[in-house]
């Protein structure tokens, strides 16, 4: 995607070891008036991310800061566009900081359906 306004999501996982770094970046994204929305830190598996992960929003235009940001940290992430079709955005389109995980794509939605689901900060965008 070249639209600097199109939508991406980070998905920025965790293990017990690495939960204070993870939520110091999340501090930090909730800070940067370019993240649009930061999500709650999860414990565990959510849709299809098998681990303890939390998701960030912002535009392409912002995107570079996002992945430096997350690289610099040593976590790994799963960094996405946001289009009709999850599972591509989730696997052909996305890109890896760190070490992937594997995850659950059965529970995404097929091209073109998004099941009612906000994909975008509070609705879908």
């Amino acid at each position: 995607m070249t639209n600097p306004d199109a939508p991406y999501h980070a998905h920025i996982y965790c293990d017990p070891a690495e939960r204070c770094a993870a939520v110091a970046l999340r501090d930090a994204f909730g800070a940067d008036p370019e993240i649009l929305f930061v999500g709650a830190l999860t414990d565990g598996a959510a849709g299809p991310h098998p681990i303890a992960q939390y998701e960030v929003h912002f535009l392409a235009g912002h995107r570079p800061a996002v992945v430096a940001a997350i690289e610099a940290t040593g976590l790994r992430a799963l960094v996405h566009p946001l289009t009709d079709d999850d599972l591509a955005d989730h696997t052909t389109l996305a890109q890896w900081i760190g070490e992937p995980v594997e995850l659950d794509v059965s529970v995404l939605d097929p091209p073109g359906v998004n099941q009612g689901i906000p994909r975008f900060g509070v609705s879908d965008f």
